[in-house]
């Protein structure tokens, strides 16, 4: 026989073949890896959002965001609660300087998006008693019950 130059047609199957196995081993990590890096992202923007809650609270007399003098917890609106983490307020909670001094905030440079929540709602507040509704479609939920921040979409309500 002469000495051939070349590979064999299954040769090259079983190189086609290993690395078919191998595709088939990686690529689901690579997914995982972008689904974990969102929720690490999530984790740090909820710790974040927590304490720059409390600080807030700890400057106003007790009083969360959008939460006027005299107001009830119940009666807090989510846009205002992302306008006073993002602006400067007075000690009364309010971002006009009528009633004192600006001299408290911004606690956020931009209020943070849910990165499981698709568009403009990523980054908006929901404020209600009681657990995460089931619809909530938007990034955040504030419980006026224990004055907890929790991501807005069912599937990690419970961090």
């Amino acid at each position: 026989m002469m000495g051939s130059k070349g590979f064999t047609l299954v040769e090259i199957l079983i190189v086609v073949i290993i690395l078919g196995i191998l595709a088939a081993i990686v690529i689901p990590q690579f997914t995982e890896a972008s689904e974990d890096a969102r929720e690490s992202a999530l984790a740090s923007d909820l710790q974040t959002l927590r304490s720059q809650i409390e600080l807030y609270k700890v400057q106003h007399n007790d009083r969360y965001p959008s939460q006027d003098s005299g107001e009830a917890v119940g009666d807090m609106d989510g846009g205002e609660f992302v306008t006073d983490l993002t602006s400067v307020t007075n000690s009364a909670g309010t971002t006009a300087a009528g009633d004192g001094a600006l001299n408290y905030g911004p606690y956020l440079q931009a209020f943070p998006d849910n990165p499981f929540v698709d568009g403009d709602a990523g980054s908006q507040v929901t404020v209600g008693s009681g657990d995460v509704p089931a619809d909530c479609a938007t990034g955040w939920y504030f419980n006026t019950d224990n004055g907890k921040v929790s991501p807005g979409d069912s599937d990690h309500s419970d961090l």
